[in-house]
């Protein structure tokens, strides 16, 4: 798969476009997403059934800057912006927000054209840029209910500094909308000033500290530290 396939199909994929066809593979999907962590949150989820040829990300190389712009600051809207020419069935923020700690999103699609793979991914915060994620997951072709449990994958596109910011691609520092921001400490150092490893790869975690007003993180260590997997998917196919 070269890079220009995968940046294309996937924004394509995460745009929440589709164009109806012909169906080689059809089924209905009823997807119900839980938020298994006790503190993080998830932006708005992109639940896609696409062809196995295309991608939304690939452990172990490069993240594009669309994959970058998600796992930085939970947007999508780069997702959007190259190409709507493949045939993905998506459903876009199914929470119609964040959906937050213990929390369970439902999503509902009938996927066709051969789309036999699911794709999940949003944002987890706070996070500099670490998502959690479902790469090309094959969709059971025989009716039934099918889990499947997530982990969070660090996009390798920004150091863990652990400290509050704006979330703009290739900007340091943690986006932190209202649900978070009584829960973050202020005037931290700096866990990290630099990228270890700039392929996406499985999340080291936060490390986080309990002094709110200072120490090296904002990450209260108490509250926003997890271990894999933090999302659990329930697939019902008819």
């Amino acid at each position: 798969m070269t890079t220009l396939t995968r940046i294309t199909k996937s924004i394509a994929l995460a745009s929440g476009l589709a164009v109806a066809s012909s169906a080689s593979f059809a089924a209905d999907l009823e997807i119900t997403i839980q938020n298994l962590t006790a503190g993080i949150y998830f932006t708005p989820l992109a639940v896609v059934a696409h062809t196995p040829d295309a991608s939304l990300f690939e452990i172990g190389e490069e993240a594009t800057p669309e994959l970058q712009e998600m796992a930085e600051g939970g947007s999508l809207a780069g997702l959007a912006g190259i190409a709507t020419s493949i045939n993905a069935n998506v459903v876009a923020n199914p929470a119609g927000g964040l959906l937050g700690p213990t929390a369970t999103t439902t999503a509902t699609l009938t996927n066709d054209d051969g789309n036999s793979v699911l794709s999940i991914v949003a944002m987890i915060l706070p996070s500099n840029d670490g998502f959690v994620g479902l790469d090309n997951w094959q969709i059971p072709t025989e009716a039934g209910t099918y889990t499947v449990y997530l982990n969070a994958y660090d996009a390798g596109t920004e150091a863990n500094d652990e400290l509050r910011g704006g979330g703009a691609p290739g900007a340091p520092g943690m986006p932190v909308p209202p649900p978070l921001d009584p829960l973050l400490g202020t005037g931290g150092s700096g866990v990290s000033s630099a990228i270890t490893n700039d392929t996406v790869h499985i999340h080291p975690g936060n490390i986080g500290d309990a002094d709110p007003t200072g120490g090296a993180s904002d990450v209260a260590n108490t509250v926003h530290r997890w271990l894999n997997p933090v999302a659990k998917v329930t697939i019902t196919v008819s």
